[in-house]
């Protein structure tokens, strides 16, 4: 397993999640068939993201829904399994997404790690935000920070907040 120093590295505070998904998925997807990834990204999404997903959370996916809102999950996670569960929520999805090439997975991202500032620069080219009235972000740690900055409705960790000074 070449990626467990990097791993250690991550659970000791020394690394960044930013920089330890990128490494990770180099290993765990270079040369890889999408096919082949596909059927375990199906059962990812079958069976291990309905244990994590919290119902309050899902609760807003659904009021938002219900008042014809337009859905982005913005996501530093993976484009084979987060496509797969976003479709089936009928929500749009920005996130880190894995180059293919030569029909197999490079392990690199396309655009690089979605998290923090990246966030930001996908939601703005994905989406016109001076169309919308209001804008709601919800967000869970501090890579969300700047993608919250984009809103005028901010949840952190399931809190409302005002500002993000509130987070200091």
């Amino acid at each position: 397993m070449p990626y467990l120093p990097i791993i250690a590295l991550y659970k000791l505070g020394l690394l960044p999640a930013s920089k330890t998904r990128p490494v990770v998925s180099k290993v765990a997807f270079w040369l890889r068939r999408p096919s082949d990834v596909q059927q375990s990204a199906q059962k990812y999404v079958e069976e291990y993201i309905p244990t994590t997903l919290r119902e309050e959370m899902l609760e807003k996916i659904r009021w938002h829904s219900d008042q014809g809102d337009d859905i982005y999950l913005v996501s530093a996670s993976l484009d084979p399994y987060l496509s797969l569960w976003c479709q089936k929520q009928g929500i749009a999805l920005i996130c880190s997404t894995l180059e293919v090439r030569n029909g197999r997975y490079t392990g690199n991202y396309v655009n690089g790690d979605c998290s923090k500032q990246r966030k930001v620069i996908g939601i703005q080219q994905a989406i016109d935000l001076s169309s919308y009235s209001k804008i709601y972000a919800y967000g869970d740690t501090v890579e969300d920070l700047p993608m919250l900055g984009l809103a005028d409705i901010m949840y952190y960790q399931g809190q409302p907040i005002t500002e993000l000074a509130d987070l200091n």
